[in-house]
């Protein structure tokens, strides 16, 4: 019996004859890991670290998307006579944050979990203010990055430090190696651009 979705044709001889290429289209299937619940790799490392892990990676990797999406708005809808330079760095940024998005995603797979993911349920989890739709001044853009970082960073600190004490040292190392490190000389580079500094004359 052919397998379902499959056309059948006839022979020459009038026999049918299925498809073999023909694609099985439109399916659906049962979600075969629900959100928030944990499969057991061999890991030497219990279910509650591994839990703990996975809540706060999660936390993180949703606001990190936020973030991360800020950016590329910021990069199409900079303005004034710093926006060759914005442009250019939003979007370096945008990259960075894209990489550490990979990393946070394949940590909590890798403990077992289930990675966040899609844009709704981003928008609700996430603890970043949320834009307006429209076009925002510099000094607004670079300070709504600014106070996303900080959150980011805050809940990566503390993750790393519970990472620590149960023993999960790649999930520390993730957060203190990548996360930080990189939020850090984000928060540098554009805390520099809100220094009120004469351009021509010092004073």
């Amino acid at each position: 019996m052919a397998a379902r979705g499959q056309q059948r044709r006839r022979g020459k001889g009038g026999e049918a004859r299925a498809l073999e290429a023909q694609p099985v289209l439109r399916q659906r299937g049962k979600e075969i890991q629900p959100f928030g619940t944990l499969v057991e790799y061999p890991l030497a490392l219990a279910a509650k670290p591994r839990a703990e892990s996975i809540k706060a990676l999660n936390q993180i990797l949703s606001d990190t998307l936020v973030l991360r999406d800020m950016y590329k708005k910021h990069h199409w809808q900079a303005s004034g006579a710093s926006f060759f330079q914005l442009h250019l760095l939003f979007d370096k940024h945008f990259k960075e944050q894209t990489a550490l998005i990979d990393l946070l995603g394949e940590r909590v797979q890798m403990l077992g979990g289930v990675a966040i993911a899609m844009a709704h349920d981003v928008a609700e989890m996430t603890k970043i203010e949320r834009p307006p739709r429209g076009r925002e001044q510099v000094p607004a853009q670079l300070s709504r990055l600014l106070d996303a970082h900080e959150i980011i960073l805050a809940e990566a600190r503390e993750a790393a430090t519970l990472a620590t004490e149960n023993r999960d040292d790649g999930t520390a190392d993730l957060l203190i190696g990548d996360v930080l490190r990189t939020n850090e000389m984000q928060v540098w580079f554009l805390s520099e651009h809100l220094v009120d500094t004469p351009l021509v004359r010092a004073t």
